[in-house]
């Protein structure tokens, strides 16, 4: 069968990876097209139609900015899609431009499936009623989410697991020992404070700065920048002048200490693999947008280990209360190892982690396409 798929960011583009993987070893005679990235062209053996850094805009004032590309993406997505007439759309979160882009699927007859739930539940839940327009089944990889949606209508929402479970298992199963980590970075010899700014330029333009100024208030760490893919180190060096290392998030993630993590994907990996951490989302820091986020918001928590355990497992610094002098204070009741504040995370962790349960997520999904596909 032919497969298209869409992801707008690194993440997705992980993830979407593992379920190419899984899609061609239930069905061999498999073939994709997609909308992503580096790792989803390794999976699939193709190039991506539009690499997803073209495709990252973070904001509004960032998508208002970028109007012009961004339609050109939709309009290049939807004439790939009418051209390939593919067996199956894969939608990979990144709901503003997917639910365009499964309005033409539903038009030209083509069944819709979304891996990785775009995040309704927390705002804009109207969205709900296009996705029982328009998505044949949603392939949820939270919990709580199937009721959710149970609770508004559409009952073709199932979980699946959770990616970020077993990417991060075999990802710090595999890392290199500390010894050869830090040789090859060239880092020196201390515990480690990992500073996760996300993945996209706005989001670290925005986030970075706050991370570096807690960072030299503490002298006695090695701080560690993670770098997201596509972006230059330049970039970087107008930011920071702490160390940059790509490619290793996960590799990171098993060495730190503790670690500061733009709200995310992100919050979750280092979460599985028991870092404590601070959150931070700085955007423009203002408390007039901390009061509407407030209001636009229906939940109690952002970061996702917190949704996920119904509890606040880790300090959320957003927006106007994102400034160093805070988050230093909340990263400095973390580091010392008999800190209860610490200790009080880590079993938090564990209690998100039993919530997740066992499936193979990207094995689980793939399967529930196929059988899909089959019965219809």
């Amino acid at each position: 069968m032919k497969y298209m798929l869409i992801a707008g960011e690194a993440s997705g583009d992980l993830h979407a990876s593992h379920l190419i993987a899984r899609l061609r070893q239930a069905d061999p005679d498999a073939r994709f097209t997609f909308l992503g990235g580096d790792l989803m062209a390794a999976a699939s053996g193709n190039q991506p139609v539009i690499h997803y850094r073209d495709m990252a805009y973070m904001g509004f004032s960032e998508v208002l900015r970028n109007l012009r590309p961004i339609f050109r993406n939709l309009a290049t997505a939807r004439r790939t899609l009418d051209a390939e007439r593919p067996d199956a759309l894969i939608l990979v979160d990144y709901p503003s431009f997917n639910l365009k882009v499964a309005k033409t699927a539903r038009r030209l007859g083509i069944p819709v499936f979304w891996y990785i739930s775009p995040k309704i539940w927390a705002w804009k839940q109207w969205r709900v009623k296009a996705i029982r327009r328009l998505v044949d089944k949603v392939l949820c990889i939270l919990p709580f989410e199937p009721a959710w949606y149970a609770e508004r209508s559409y009952s073709d929402a199932v979980y699946v697991g959770n990616p970020s479970v077993e990417e991060l298992e075999a990802a710090i199963a595999s890392a290199p020992p500390r010894g050869e980590f830090l040789s090859a970075n060239r880092l020196r010899d201390h515990r480690i404070i990992a500073m996760l700014p996300g993945s996209r330029r706005g989001e670290i333009r925005c986030n970075l700065p706050v991370m570096d100024a807690v960072a030299r208030r503490f002298p006695q760490y090695t701080i560690v920048v993670a770098g997201a893919p596509g972006i230059p180190d330049e970039f970087y060096a107008n930011l920071t002048k702490f160390k940059v290392v790509r490619d290793q998030t996960h590799a990171l993630l098993a060495h730190a200490h503790a670690a500061l993590v733009t709200s995310g994907t992100a919050t979750l990996e280092a979460a599985l693999a028991r870092v404590p951490q601070v959150v931070t989302y700085r955007s423009n820091g203002s408390k007039l947008a901390y009061n509407l986020m407030k209001k636009l918001l229906h939940v109690r928590f952002v970061a996702l280990p917190n949704l996920i355990a119904d509890r606040g497992i880790i300090p959320e610094m957003l927006l106007h209360f994102c400034t160093p002098d805070a988050v230093a204070e909340r990263l400095r009741e973390l580091t010392p190892d008999n800190s209860p504040v610490r200790a009080a995370q880590l079993d938090g962790y564990q209690a998100m982690r039993d919530a997740l349960g066992h499936r193979e997520a990207a094995k689980t999904a793939a399967a529930e396409i196929i059988k899909h596909l089959q019965n219809s």
